[in-house]
């Protein structure tokens, strides 16, 4: 009788087990009275990048990076604004505000609006792109942007967080801008426009702060670069840079 019964505990353990899991998370919950929360809504605000940069040839300059959102694991309102300084006067100036929404798991479709005070003129885009985690965790950033002038432009970012020890973390860096026709008042061509590879070390008092150095190099390539050259710019160059990233 006893062996019996003890068949009969097991087996109707293993009975509500398996009905917990196919109940999902929240019937689990239920049965067991415990509050869920896996739709929380959070706020994230992170500074990627706030760096000095020394660059050969022309003026050095200041380069900043910040991202965040509001929302729930699956829909979001994400913010950007990035833009950078040299010799004290501002080149590059842009703000974004996206709707975003996951579409598979690491990965989340984003659409909203972008608007650059620089360079001169001030353009808006509509903005369509994807953003997530690649295989062998590369972070992804892909956008399309269609400006009010109906130029159609792309840019794609990546970068890889590579641990050396516990606090000291490399991460390798790659941009690619390019353009769908020529955009003559900006000075861009068709094609690729231009490329950043770049190399950051930093280290980790915490997570959430964490000073760097690093190298970046840039290359004005096709048609942009032929419109440098015409106004005696340069269409390569390195800057050594040293910042902070901040997250909260």
């Amino acid at each position: 009788m006893t062996a019996r019964r003890g068949r009969f505990v097991r087996g109707l353990l293993a009975g509500t087990a398996l009905a917990l899991a196919a109940a999902g998370p929240a019937r689990a919950a239920e049965v067991h009275g415990i509050p869920i929360h896996d739709d929380r809504t959070y706020t994230v605000l992170r500074l990627d990048r706030l760096e000095w940069r020394a660059r050969d040839g022309t003026d050095d300059g200041l380069l900043w990076d910040a991202r965040g959102w509001v929302g729930r694991d699956r829909q979001k309102l994400r913010f950007r604004f990035q833009g950078e300084s040299a010799g004290g006067d501002l080149e590059n100036a842009e703000a974004q505000v996206l709707y975003s929404r996951m579409v598979a798991r690491f990965w989340d479709l984003v659409g909203g609006l972008r608007h650059d005070n620089r360079p001169h003129p001030a353009r808006a885009y509509a903005v369509v792109g994807l953003k997530g985690v690649a295989p062998y965790r590369f972070a992804v950033d892909a956008d399309a942007y269609l400006s009010e002038k109906g130029a159609l432009s792309a840019r794609l970012e990546t970068e890889y967080d590579l641990l050396l020890t516990q606090r000291v973390v490399a991460q390798p860096r790659l941009e690619v801008n390019a353009a769908a026709r020529n955009v003559d008042d900006l000075g861009r061509g068709a094609g690729v426009g231009d490329v950043e590879l770049g190399l950051r070390l930093r280290y980790e008092i915490r997570r959430e702060l964490a000073p760097y150095v690093g190298v970046s190099r840039v290359w004005k390539t096709g048609g942009t670069a032929d419109r440098v050259r015409a106004v005696g710019g340069q269409v390569a160059g390195t800057a050594w840079v040293a910042g902070l990233r901040l997250w909260y």
